[in-house]
């Protein structure tokens, strides 16, 4: 088990550069597996969750070749040989970790495969709802085995022709719509996903990257089946997901101004700015490049926050965010309330729960309800031993946590941050201990299993 330790924040360092964006990783190197020729990804994420979409697409035949690595964040530019829409049956089931994206994605790829794939996972992943995939895929002709009624990992996806199919989602996922689309991309025809909310649109845009066809209409995404992407290069922008721990940390320092660089921008994915402004944030972003995934830098000058209503629409545009958003409401003037999130409660963890727990621990007032939770901001953290749940999200939003509290904030499980933001806990020391020139300290002391 891995100790994370925070504490007062000493300064705000002028700018950052997060590693890059976790969805756009792992859906670029599906399409670029997909593809025939070599695809070239630079800016990619090496965190455990993507390496995992990366061996999984090396499992079915595709070619992988390493071109850059950064100490301290790993594999960060690489080259992939695709095989066309194609793939060969691997030759034993595929790990995807913590992952449910690599899980749900592959899933719609493999529906279209003429051979039964095996994916499991590890405990976190197996306790995932994998039946809202597992549902529209067999509409179209794949049939998914899995454990139990919401047919968890491990699965078995057995692949074949598939048919078009104009599906309507019950609950807003962008996951089961990249699923659902991918598989159209196999089926003769036009498939159609039509979202109660509108989602990220990472899958979207990549099709337009990798020259897919497909079409807007209001509520409605449609692909036309056969397509097979077309081997491109591709520049990923650093995660908001992941800028999002800082730009609260700098929002909530007041006489504070940091600027994130080289941050993805798209629409669907900014729902954090948002929030912070309404919180009496200062919060500017610039794009410098449009094109694609928009991209650009953040600035945020910090200051008094205060309480809001994060809920309805702008859930899917911010359900990453809303663990350190919930630490920015206790961190604010007033009562802060979540609602409409209920799918919190099936992530890595119950986050609505994990975020309460710890919350109180820390000397929070906190009422939690089905869907969200409500917030009393404005008193004193205090230090305290946090678990996280084995989910990233929870360990780096109580970081950020403690770096407003009173004494030390040990959290518990802190390995679990390697599923999405390697290197983070050197951007933790620069606040912690501020730029003193010499390399950052780490913060993660691996503890020996008893």
């Amino acid at each position: 088990m891995a100790i994370l330790t925070s504490k007062k924040l000493k300064s705000i360092p002028a700018e950052i550069t997060v590693p890059g964006d976790k969805s756009i990783s792992h859906r670029a190197a599906m399409f670029a597996g997909l593809a025939k020729g070599t695809t070239v990804i630079d800016g990619f994420l090496p965190s455990e969750d993507c390496l995992c979409t990366v061996k999984a697409m090396q499992a079915l035949g595709t070619t992988v070749e390493p071109l850059e690595e950064v100490e301290g964040v790993g594999l960060v530019k690489l080259a992939i040989t695709g095989r066309g829409a194609r793939l060969q049956a691997p030759a034993q089931p595929i790990d995807c970790g913590n992952s449910g994206t690599t899980t749900r994605l592959l899933c719609g790829i493999l529906a279209g495969q003429d051979f039964t794939t095996e994916l499991f996972g590890d405990a976190s992943l197996s306790k995932r709802p994998m039946k809202r995939v597992a549902d529209p895929l067999a509409q179209m002709g794949a049939r998914i085995e899995g454990q139990g009624e919401k047919v968890c990992a491990p699965l078995k996806v057995h692949g074949g022709a598939l048919k078009p199919l104009y599906y309507k989602l019950p609950v807003a996922s962008a996951q089961v719509k990249s699923a659902i689309l991918l598989a159209g991309l196999f089926a003769p025809g036009k498939t159609t996903v039509v979202e109660p909310v509108a989602t990220r649109n990472h899958t979207e845009r990549l099709f337009s990257h990798f020259g897919i066809k497909w079409l807007r209409e209001d509520d409605a995404v449609s692909v036309y089946g056969p397509q097979e992407p077309r081997a491109t290069d591709i520049v990923v922008p650093g995660d908001i997901s992941s800028a999002a721990f800082w730009m609260v940390a700098a929002a909530a320092t007041p006489g504070s101004q940091l600027t994130i660089k080289n941050v993805g921008l798209n629409p669907t994915r900014t729902g954090i700015i948002d929030v912070l402004l309404r919180m009496g944030a200062q919060v500017t972003s610039s794009e410098t490049q449009s094109e694609g995934e928009p991209r650009g830098n953040i600035v945020i000058k910090g200051g008094d926050l205060n309480a809001t209503v994060i809920g309805g629409a702008e859930i899917p545009n911010v359900i990453d965010e809303l663990p350190i958003l919930a630490v920015a409401g206790a961190l604010a003037r007033g009562k802060t309330l979540i609602r409409d999130a209920q799918e919190l409660r099936v992530k890595e963890t119950d986050r609505i729960a994990a975020v309460a727990h710890n919350l109180r621990l820390m000397g929070v007032t906190v009422t939690e309800n089905p869907d969200g939770m409500e917030i009393t901001g404005g008193a004193k953290l205090q230090g305290a031993t946090l678990p996280t749940y084995h989910d990233h999200r929870i360990a780096m939003a109580f970081a950020i946590a403690g770096m407003f509290a009173e004494g030390v904030t040990t959290i518990e499980g802190a390995e679990c941050i390697a599923t999405s933001y390697p290197g983070f806990e050197h951007h933790l020391e620069l606040f912690l201990h501020g730029d003193t020139g010499a390399p950052p300290i780490p913060t993660i002391t691996r503890v020996p299993p008893h």
